[in-house]
């Protein structure tokens, strides 16, 4: 699907290409049924990907391993615990290697929010907001080096 490869694109555009260090060896953490955005970034952009997914792919590949990049799209509103995450990937990456996630910051408004479409997914059960990201950023060490404060982040271990 073209607008399925767009909406990856415009990620990687936004995010993690002018962020990211020399080394092209990268994961994908969730990359879901059909790893799409792996593909582009080995196929378009030169990156060595390795991909993961609780559900499927399982094998956990990332294990003793370092990434100069570590992407995750749709995947940090769906963890109960999503600090402990950001630590496990920012322990995966090379010294000035870039965590990019993508997920959908929530409305600051009370009512806004409880309107929100996204919080009627049952699985979504973690929000976020650029200050989120900012305390994140701060918690895990982690440089927080780009967010377009709607729903894309890139963070760089501090190396």
């Amino acid at each position: 699907d073209p607008r399925y490869v767009a909406y990856f694109k415009d990620f990687i555009d936004s995010a993690v290409i002018d962020f990211v260090s020399n080394g092209r060896r990268g994961l994908d953490f969730g990359s879901g049924p059909s790893p799409v955005l792996a593909t582009i970034l080995d196929r378009d952009y030169g990156f060595d990907m390795d991909i993961y997914d609780l559900f499927f792919a399982p094998n956990k590949v990332f294990s003793g391993k370092k990434y100069h990049l570590i992407t995750s799209t749709e995947v940090f509103e769906h963890l109960g615990d999503p600090l402990e995450y950001f630590k496990l990937l920012a322990g995966c990456l090379e010294d000035d290697g870039l965590l990019s996630i993508m997920t959908l910051f929530h409305p600051l408004d009370d009512q806004e929010f409880l309107d929100w479409y996204y919080i009627r997914d049952m699985s979504h059960i973690s929000f976020f907001t650029g200050d989120t990201m900012k305390v994140i950023s701060g918690i895990t060490g982690l440089d927080l080096v780009f967010t377009d404060n709607r729903r894309y982040t890139s963070f760089r271990l501090k190396g």
